[in-house]
């Protein structure tokens, strides 16, 4: 299997585990009265280390950040980007759509795991290019 298919199969496997746990935090807190923001960005950063964790230790092999402090920083980054990414589609489906907030991490999920995979691919864990040989 290609590389690249191996981590997006990988990465798509450890971001419904994250997405469980997001999710089951969303539902939690709201049922709990907590705002649908709040209880949405509350289970995006539980979602986001279940993520680094099994990013680094199952699936992007290379690691070319030699800085562990800067690439934990850049997961970081892109995780506070797909926050954003994800406050404003919740926002969007819930008060412009008046879907549940449940309902609503639906598409919302979906946009934002390609949006983090690609972007922590090319930026943290990106391989080597091999370059063919020339004459």
């Amino acid at each position: 299997m290609p590389e690249g298919l191996r981590e997006l199969a990988l990465y798509g496997l450890a971001s419904a585990l994250a997405l469980g746990l997001d999710w089951g935090v969303l539902l939690g807190l709201t049922a709990l009265g907590v705002n649908y923001l709040v209880a949405s960005g509350t289970g995006f950063t539980s979602g986001v280390a279940v993520t680094y964790l099994l990013s680094i230790w199952v699936v992007f092999r290379h690691r070319p950040v030699a800085d562990r402090r800067r690439e934990f920083v850049g997961f970081i980054g892109v995780g506070l980007a797909g926050l954003i990414l994800t406050q404003g589609l919740m926002a969007l489906w819930v008060e412009a759509l008046r879907i549940t907030p449940g309902l609503a991490k639906i598409p919302t999920a979906g946009i934002v795991f390609l949006f983090n995979f690609t972007v922590r691919r090319a930026l943290l864990f990106k391989a080597p290019r091999v370059h063919p040989a020339q004459p």
